[in-house]
């Protein structure tokens, strides 16, 4: 094979959920096409790279200096759902059913890959809740063990705040579940019913 498409095809393979399989479907499909596909998406991937970053705020990507979720004062109504990453965001905001604000941590802790409470956006919770007059925090982490602990060091950290009440989805969510492999009607019944920690 050209070591251009395998190189490539490794690129694509890295990104979550794709295997080498998938990757090489897709690298072969943009080459073949001749209606200028592979062109369009280098170019717009270089525009994205180059204009969206996370918010300074909560970690939601956007291009401006905050998101729209931080701009809304709508959504300034005391609930912080705390979430592993953007596509928790979305998933989220597919169903409609929540809306205050969020806070992307990055990932959860685990001694098995190494992440430790300084690999994650952690540390500005507290003074959020302050500033934003939080009164609840929602937890939507994974329902594992990374995911509990993860929970439990963050409730640890912003815990001399009394008036916090900390909440996490209810049943639906299977155990060592991703957000994004729920359907929309559990997804809504786990977070009204959401249960205090």
């Amino acid at each position: 094979m050209n070591p251009k498409i395998e190189k490539l095809i490794k690129m694509f393979a890295r990104l979550p959920r794709v295997g080498n399989r998938a990757a090489t479907r897709i690298v072969l499909s943009l080459l073949a096409d001749k209606t200028g596909k592979a062109n369009q998406l280098a170019e717009t991937l270089t525009e994205v790279s180059a204009t969206i970053h996370p918010c300074a705020i909560c970690g939601v990507l956007t291009d401006a200096e905050q998101c729209e979720f931080c701009r809304d004062v709508s959504r300034q109504n005391g609930t912080l759902c705390v979430v592993r990453d953007m596509s928790d965001v979305w998933t989220l905001e597919k169903s409609s059913v929540f809306n205050g604000r969020y806070h992307i941590i990055g990932g959860v802790l685990s001694g098995v890959s190494g992440t430790t409470p300084a690999d994650l956006n952690i540390s500005g919770l507290p003074s959020r809740i302050k500033n934003e007059n939080i009164t609840e925090i929602i937890f939507a982490l994974p329902n594992t063990i990374e995911g509990k602990t993860t929970a439990n060091y963050i409730m640890s950290v912003v815990d001399d705040n009394e008036n916090v009440t900390f909440t996490e989805l209810a049943s639906g969510v299977p155990l060592g579940g991703d957000l994004d492999y729920i359907d929309d009607g559990t997804l809504t019944l786990a977070l009204k019913g959401r249960k205090k920690l």
